[in-house]
Protein backbone atom coordinates (compact mmCIF):
# COMPACT_ATOMS: atom_id res chain seq x y z
CA UNK A 1 0.00 0.00 0.00
CA UNK A 2 1.15 3.52 -0.88
CA UNK A 3 1.26 6.15 1.75
CA UNK A 4 0.70 9.77 1.17
CA UNK A 5 0.84 12.70 3.80
CA UNK A 6 -0.56 15.97 1.87
CA UNK A 7 0.49 19.52 3.06
CA UNK A 8 -0.48 22.75 3.66
CA UNK A 9 -3.45 22.72 0.79
CA UNK A 10 -3.78 19.41 0.29
CA UNK A 11 -6.77 17.98 2.54
CA UNK A 12 -8.48 15.51 0.04
CA UNK A 13 -7.23 12.96 -2.03
CA UNK A 14 -9.19 9.73 -2.43
CA UNK A 15 -12.73 9.56 -3.86
CA UNK A 16 -13.64 6.15 -2.70
CA UNK A 17 -12.44 6.03 0.22
CA UNK A 18 -13.24 5.01 4.05
CA UNK A 19 -12.07 7.13 6.89
CA UNK A 20 -10.89 5.38 9.58
CA UNK A 21 -9.56 6.37 12.96
CA UNK A 22 -5.62 4.42 13.36
CA UNK A 23 -4.84 3.76 17.10
CA UNK A 24 -1.12 3.92 17.98
CA UNK A 25 1.39 3.50 20.78
CA UNK A 26 1.75 7.32 19.98
CA UNK A 27 -1.74 8.63 19.66
CA UNK A 28 -5.16 7.88 17.23
CA UNK A 29 -4.27 9.41 14.07
CA UNK A 30 -7.41 9.90 11.18
CA UNK A 31 -6.62 8.19 7.54
CA UNK A 32 -8.63 7.70 4.74
CA UNK A 33 -7.91 4.09 3.32
CA UNK A 34 -8.97 3.75 -0.28
CA UNK A 35 -8.21 2.89 -4.21
CA UNK A 36 -6.79 3.89 -7.48
CA UNK A 37 -7.50 2.05 -10.41
CA UNK A 38 -7.47 -1.07 -8.21
CA UNK A 39 -4.37 -0.28 -6.19
CA UNK A 40 -4.84 0.16 -2.30
CA UNK A 41 -3.45 3.97 -1.21
CA UNK A 42 -4.23 5.91 2.32
CA UNK A 43 -3.86 9.54 2.70
CA UNK A 44 -2.82 11.61 5.90
CA UNK A 45 -3.75 14.95 5.80
CA UNK A 46 -0.77 16.48 7.90
CA UNK A 47 -2.81 19.64 9.46
CA UNK A 48 -5.95 18.03 9.94
CA UNK A 49 -9.04 17.89 7.01
CA UNK A 50 -9.18 21.89 7.96
CA UNK A 51 -5.43 23.14 8.30
CA UNK A 52 -6.17 23.32 12.27
CA UNK A 53 -3.11 21.78 13.79
CA UNK A 54 0.35 24.23 13.69
CA UNK A 55 3.23 22.79 12.58
CA UNK A 56 4.88 22.06 15.82
CA UNK A 57 1.62 20.23 17.38
CA UNK A 58 1.70 17.42 14.31
CA UNK A 59 1.97 14.38 15.82
CA UNK A 60 4.45 12.96 13.26
CA UNK A 61 4.89 10.03 15.46
CA UNK A 62 1.34 9.19 15.43
CA UNK A 63 0.76 9.67 11.28
CA UNK A 64 4.15 7.75 10.52
CA UNK A 65 3.43 4.73 12.92
CA UNK A 66 0.02 4.54 11.79
CA UNK A 67 1.15 4.28 7.80
CA UNK A 68 2.96 1.28 9.58
CA UNK A 69 0.78 -0.16 10.74
CA UNK A 70 -1.60 0.00 7.15
CA UNK A 71 1.16 -1.86 6.12
CA UNK A 72 2.47 0.92 3.58
CA UNK A 73 5.70 0.73 1.68
CA UNK A 74 6.78 4.09 0.52
CA UNK A 75 5.40 7.05 2.08
CA UNK A 76 4.48 10.06 -0.50
CA UNK A 77 4.32 13.36 1.00
CA UNK A 78 4.07 17.09 -0.17
CA UNK A 79 4.97 20.27 1.11
CA UNK A 80 4.66 24.02 0.65
CA UNK A 81 7.78 25.93 0.77
CA UNK A 82 9.89 29.12 0.07
CA UNK A 83 12.48 29.37 -2.32
CA UNK A 84 15.47 31.80 -1.06
CA UNK A 85 16.93 31.08 -4.81
CA UNK A 86 15.82 33.39 -7.21
CA UNK A 87 15.94 31.10 -10.02
CA UNK A 88 13.46 28.86 -8.79
CA UNK A 89 10.01 31.19 -8.34
CA UNK A 90 6.58 30.46 -6.95
CA UNK A 91 5.07 27.84 -8.96
CA UNK A 92 8.40 25.74 -9.27
CA UNK A 93 8.51 21.72 -8.17
CA UNK A 94 11.16 20.49 -6.17
CA UNK A 95 11.82 17.29 -4.96
CA UNK A 96 14.74 17.78 -2.22
CA UNK A 97 17.61 15.46 -1.24
CA UNK A 98 18.85 16.65 1.88
CA UNK A 99 17.56 18.11 5.09
CA UNK A 100 18.89 21.36 7.68
CA UNK A 101 16.59 20.70 11.15
CA UNK A 102 16.38 24.03 12.92
CA UNK A 103 12.86 22.29 15.19
CA UNK A 104 13.06 21.86 18.79
CA UNK A 105 10.83 20.64 21.69
CA UNK A 106 9.13 17.68 18.58
CA UNK A 107 9.66 14.22 18.86
CA UNK A 108 12.01 12.26 16.78
CA UNK A 109 12.07 9.04 17.95
CA UNK A 110 9.72 6.45 18.08
CA UNK A 111 12.44 4.59 20.56
CA UNK A 112 12.40 6.86 23.88
CA UNK A 113 10.93 4.07 25.61
CA UNK A 114 12.89 1.39 26.14
CA UNK A 115 10.79 -1.55 26.32
CA UNK A 116 9.36 0.03 22.85
CA UNK A 117 10.26 -2.58 19.81
CA UNK A 118 8.94 -2.68 16.10
CA UNK A 119 9.27 -5.10 13.43
CA UNK A 120 10.03 -3.15 9.84
CA UNK A 121 9.26 -3.71 6.34
CA UNK A 122 12.86 -4.64 5.93
CA UNK A 123 12.45 -7.39 8.25
CA UNK A 124 14.24 -6.06 11.45
CA UNK A 125 13.91 -5.85 14.87
CA UNK A 126 14.06 -2.53 16.22
CA UNK A 127 14.74 -1.94 20.16
CA UNK A 128 16.58 0.15 22.87
CA UNK A 129 18.38 3.40 21.71
CA UNK A 130 18.50 3.29 18.00
CA UNK A 131 21.03 5.62 16.36
CA UNK A 132 19.77 6.43 12.56
CA UNK A 133 21.84 6.97 9.67
CA UNK A 134 20.23 10.17 7.37
CA UNK A 135 22.71 10.26 4.61
CA UNK A 136 19.96 10.43 2.57
CA UNK A 137 16.80 11.68 4.52
CA UNK A 138 14.77 11.15 2.02
CA UNK A 139 14.60 7.59 -0.33
CA UNK A 140 16.46 8.07 -3.55
CA UNK A 141 14.28 5.68 -5.65
CA UNK A 142 11.12 6.91 -4.07
CA UNK A 143 12.43 9.99 -4.93
CA UNK A 144 13.69 8.81 -8.50
CA UNK A 145 9.89 7.66 -8.97
CA UNK A 146 8.21 11.57 -8.12
CA UNK A 147 10.81 12.79 -11.06
CA UNK A 148 10.28 10.03 -13.33
CA UNK A 149 6.21 10.82 -12.99
CA UNK A 150 6.49 14.74 -13.47
CA UNK A 151 8.88 14.25 -16.48
CA UNK A 152 6.65 11.71 -18.13
CA UNK A 153 4.12 14.89 -17.63
CA UNK A 154 6.34 17.04 -19.13
CA UNK A 155 6.99 19.00 -15.71
CA UNK A 156 10.24 20.94 -14.99
CA UNK A 157 10.79 19.09 -11.41
CA UNK A 158 14.26 19.88 -9.92
CA UNK A 159 15.46 17.21 -8.13
CA UNK A 160 17.99 18.22 -5.57
CA UNK A 161 18.01 20.90 -3.21
CA UNK A 162 18.14 21.50 1.04
CA UNK A 163 15.51 22.23 2.84
CA UNK A 164 15.27 24.08 5.88
CA UNK A 165 12.71 23.44 8.83
CA UNK A 166 11.97 25.12 11.02
CA UNK A 167 9.94 25.22 13.97
CA UNK A 168 6.94 27.81 13.04
CA UNK A 169 4.05 28.69 12.94
CA UNK A 170 5.72 32.19 12.08
CA UNK A 171 7.76 32.93 9.14
CA UNK A 172 10.89 33.57 8.94
CA UNK A 173 12.87 37.05 9.35
CA UNK A 174 15.10 37.98 6.75
CA UNK A 175 18.26 37.74 8.53
CA UNK A 176 16.85 33.97 9.08
CA UNK A 177 17.02 33.35 6.01
CA UNK A 178 20.04 34.81 4.90
CA UNK A 179 21.80 32.58 7.71
CA UNK A 180 20.06 29.66 6.01
CA UNK A 181 21.44 30.34 2.75
CA UNK A 182 25.03 30.99 4.11
CA UNK A 183 24.40 27.19 5.62
CA UNK A 184 23.30 26.13 2.17
CA UNK A 185 19.78 25.78 2.52
CA UNK A 186 17.64 26.49 -1.23
CA UNK A 187 14.26 26.39 0.66
CA UNK A 188 12.43 26.80 3.66
CA UNK A 189 9.54 24.68 5.17
CA UNK A 190 7.81 23.80 8.42
CA UNK A 191 7.53 19.94 8.78
CA UNK A 192 10.19 17.63 6.82
CA UNK A 193 11.51 17.19 10.08
CA UNK A 194 10.84 14.79 11.81
CA UNK A 195 8.80 13.29 9.62
CA UNK A 196 11.36 12.54 7.20
CA UNK A 197 13.52 11.17 9.76
CA UNK A 198 10.57 8.96 11.58
CA UNK A 199 9.97 7.08 8.23
CA UNK A 200 13.68 6.45 7.51
CA UNK A 201 13.95 5.23 11.69
CA UNK A 202 11.35 2.79 11.01
CA UNK A 203 12.77 1.59 7.37
CA UNK A 204 9.68 2.97 5.17
CA UNK A 205 10.89 4.99 1.77
CA UNK A 206 9.83 8.74 2.14
CA UNK A 207 10.11 11.28 -0.44
CA UNK A 208 8.16 14.73 -1.42
CA UNK A 209 7.18 16.56 -3.77
CA UNK A 210 7.41 20.57 -3.38
CA UNK A 211 5.38 23.28 -4.29
CA UNK A 212 7.31 26.76 -4.08
CA UNK A 213 4.55 29.02 -3.27
CA UNK A 214 6.34 32.45 -2.43
CA UNK A 215 10.10 33.99 -2.54
CA UNK A 216 11.05 33.75 1.67
CA UNK A 217 11.27 36.74 3.52
CA UNK A 218 13.68 39.48 2.60
CA UNK A 219 13.17 38.80 -1.04
CA UNK A 220 9.88 39.65 -1.44
CA UNK A 221 7.54 42.62 0.58
CA UNK A 222 5.74 40.00 2.79
CA UNK A 223 4.85 36.10 3.05
CA UNK A 224 1.09 35.18 4.37
CA UNK A 225 -0.36 31.44 4.52
CA UNK A 226 -3.27 33.17 2.16
CA UNK A 227 -0.62 33.39 -0.64
CA UNK A 228 1.04 30.04 -0.15
CA UNK A 229 -2.16 28.07 -0.55
CA UNK A 230 -3.72 29.86 -3.17
CA UNK A 231 -0.67 29.58 -5.52
CA UNK A 232 -0.67 25.96 -4.02
CA UNK A 233 -4.15 25.77 -4.93
CA UNK A 234 -3.15 26.95 -8.89
CA UNK A 235 -1.26 23.65 -8.70
CA UNK A 236 -3.64 21.00 -6.78
CA UNK A 237 -5.09 19.54 -9.27
CA UNK A 238 -1.31 18.77 -11.52
CA UNK A 239 0.07 17.47 -7.28
CA UNK A 240 -3.18 15.03 -7.68
CA UNK A 241 -2.30 13.55 -10.82
CA UNK A 242 1.34 13.04 -10.26
CA UNK A 243 0.23 11.27 -6.89
CA UNK A 244 -2.56 9.28 -8.53
CA UNK A 245 0.34 8.17 -10.66
CA UNK A 246 2.73 7.57 -8.25
CA UNK A 247 -0.35 5.14 -6.44
CA UNK A 248 -0.99 3.41 -10.00
CA UNK A 249 2.54 2.26 -10.41
CA UNK A 250 2.92 0.92 -6.76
Amino acid sequence: MIGIIGGSGFYKFLDNMEAKTISTPFGDVDVEIGSIEDNKACFIPRHGKKHSILPQDINYRANIYAAHMLGVTTIYATNAMGSMNEKVPPGSLVIPDQILDFTHGRKSTFFDDPDFKIETIKGRTLQGVIHTDVSHPFDEIAAENIWSICKGMELDAIKSGTVVTVNGPRYETPAEIKAYRILGADYAGMTSSPEAFLAKEIDIPYATLVVVTNYAAGMQSSVSHTEVEELFNQRISLIHKVFKKLVING
